[in-house]
């Protein structure tokens, strides 16, 4: 086969109906549109409208809030940590922190801070630097050796 010979398969292009080009074609004058009314012209969609039937957005319960306080932690559990350590991808002397996580590819955006979990166990001895940590974290990283400083948050400048 050569480049001149490749061709699509039968009917892999659709080629579309011309519209409003005669009665004979089947689609002529009002092109499938109707006659007259909102629909038939050009940029109406009309979003959330059920015809005069109350529209589901107004038929359900709204329900809680958005927290515009809310803190956003990138979570890293103790498992991924451990892993990281034996591919030699953190090195454990070093004071682990948010930088050294998003550059070894363990967490994406920092957000507001890096909270550890304990999922997963850590049988290196690693001093850790974070936002926040739980009881069950901070009690497996001292068992193993190590320690854990949990920071305060990051301060939104007020303006």
């Amino acid at each position: 086969m050569k480049l001149n010979e490749l061709r699509d398969n039968e009917g892999a292009r659709y080629q579309s109906k011309r519209l409003g080009r005669g009665i004979g074609s089947g689609k002529g004058k009002t092109s499938g549109k109707g006659v007259k009314g909102q629909t038939s012209r050009t940029g109406v969609a009309i979003n959330g409208f059920e015809g005069g039937q109350m529209p589901i957005y107004r038929r359900l319960p709204k329900r809680g809030f958005h927290n515009p306080n809310a803190k956003h932690f990138a979570v890293i559990n103790l498992g991924r940590l451990q892993k990281a350590i034996d591919e030699k991808r953190i090195d454990a002397k070093a004071t682990i922190t948010a930088e050294i996580l998003s550059a070894a590819g363990l967490i994406g955006k920092v957000l507001d801070g890096v909270r550890l979990l304990g999922h997963g166990e850590i049988k290196a001895k690693v001093s850790i630097e974070v936002t926040g940590a739980s009881a069950a974290a901070i009690a497996a990283v001292e068992k193993a050796g190590g320690s854990v400083t949990v920071a305060a948050p990051k301060a939104v400048a007020e303006g």
